[in-house]
């Protein structure tokens, strides 16, 4: 059963704008983790390094954003199986104010320790 005392609708909603928000923010930067030319003629040594450390940040950023919509996306499916906001450690419910933090929380305060 999903936990008792959160909106499960609410919960629903903000996860689908978290995951909105984040799809955004990749479609946004998506020119920045394109491959850098690499044409000597018109750029200097230092600027293709630049270029190159700034796709490699961009491309570290969209991992993390797709680690992320992977975590909202398992949460959606939590609620669809009606068992969202149970530790799957011990499967005692996760403490409202814990999952208000972070509604993508799988664990429980004493399992995550």
């Amino acid at each position: 059963m999903n936990h008792p005392e959160l909106d499960m609708d609410d919960v629903r909603r903000r996860l689908l704008e978290q995951r909105q928000q984040l799809v955004e923010e990749s479609e946004a930067s998506a020119d920045s983790r394109n491959t850098v030319a690499l044409d000597q003629t018109s750029t200097g040594r230092l600027t293709r390094m630049d270029a190159l450390q700034t796709q490699a940040m961009a491309q570290a950023a969209q991992r993390r954003r797709e680690a992320a919509i992977r975590f909202i996306d398992l949460a959606l499916t939590r609620i669809d199986d009606d068992c969202f906001g149970e530790c799957i450690e011990c499967g005692e419910y996760i403490a409202p104010k814990r999952l208000e933090l972070n509604y993508v929380t799988l664990k429980c305060i004493g399992c995550a320790e």
